[in-house]
């Protein structure tokens, strides 16, 4: 039986007057990432010229960063207006595996993304008979139903775990660490496991990114046309400032030892991850690209056409 079923989140303490700016900040952020992403997954549905695998790849993106985002954020405007807030103990250790089951396909999704890259660059006569449609579908699948299946089994044991507090976090969501900090439970098996994890869904992905662009950049450099280098270079610039973000601030938060570490700099790196990356993650795919501006000029356009459309018949 657990001794605690209640944890206090302290989020971000004394801010009182400033408050309100953060929740307003923060409440702006939210919005954009919903706004920016949605955008993205609608602009490849509707439009043909981005019904290519790349594209499909980036609305998978879209599609978690949407999903962290609305995990983390509700719950974090709710802890900044109160100066702090109460969870369940169930619903603390659910919000971080629904956290990390999301962070962890992404992890694989990146690393995805990198290999149709490779072969759309290094290996470009065969693309499109290995990266086709039922690659695509498959891979994103396998990435959910292994991430899926491994945050599940690691869950299981986490809420197996007697936790006798304290009951307070001082952080603004239910990270990792911050659970285990209050359970009186033997958790090295848990740690053991965790670190097994790790390998399989930030490790080995991230040195298979490396990989893969250590292929490409060579490939790029034996390219004798400049244009065409700059040209070949641009369709994977996006992506790769993408896993340089992601995996970068991954690596500091989780994988860089955090003894001595001041909380102000643990909590500012994961507002980073869990705030700053899904909102910029739409821009830097749509900003970049070409075929998402063409993309998004021609729904505007066709909006205001169903609007004046409407306004004659009225």
């Amino acid at each position: 039986m657990n001794n605690i079923s209640y944890v206090h989140l302290l989020g971000f303490p004394n801010l009182h007057h400033f408050k309100y700016v953060m929740f307003s900040f923060l409440l702006i952020v939210y919005c954009l990432t919903l706004s920016g992403n949605f955008i993205n997954i609608i602009l490849v549905s509707v439009s043909k010229n981005l019904h290519l695998p790349m594209y499909f790849f980036i609305t998978q993106v879209s599609l978690l960063d949407i999903l962290m985002s609305t995990d983390i954020l509700p719950n974090l405007l709710h802890i900044v207006l109160n100066e702090g807030g109460t969870m369940c103990l169930v619903a603390c250790i659910t919000q971080f595996y629904a956290f990390a089951n999301s962070e962890s396909v992404e992890c694989l999704i990146l690393t995805i993304m990198s290999f149709d890259r490779y072969v759309a660059i290094c290996n470009p006569l065969r693309y499109h008979s290995i990266i086709n449609g039922r690659f695509c579908l498959l891979s994103v699948l396998g990435a959910w139903l292994l991430s899926f299946s491994m945050m599940l089994m690691n869950a299981v044991a986490t809420h197996k775990l007697e936790f006798c507090g304290p009951n307070v976090i001082d952080h603004f969501f239910c990270d990792f660490t911050p659970i285990l900090d209050i359970s009186c439970s033997d958790i090295s098996l848990l740690q053991s496991q965790t670190i097994l994890f790790c390998i399989i869904v930030l490790i080995s992905p991230f040195a298979s990114i490396t990989v893969s662009y250590v292929y490409i950049i060579t490939t790029i450099l034996k390219i004798r046309s400049s244009t065409g280098r700059r040209k070949a270079f641009s369709t994977c610039s996006s992506h790769l400032i993408v896993v340089c973000i992601f995996f970068g601030t991954l690596f500091s938060v989780y994988m860089v030892p955090t003894k001595g570490q001041l909380l102000a700099t643990s909590k500012a790196l994961s507002l980073l991850y869990t705030l700053v990356i899904p909102l910029l993650n739409p821009f830097i795919y749509s900003l970049r690209n070409q075929d998402f501006k063409k993309a998004f000029i021609e729904l505007i356009h066709n909006i205001q056409k169903i609007h004046k459309y409407k306004k004659s018949m009225e």
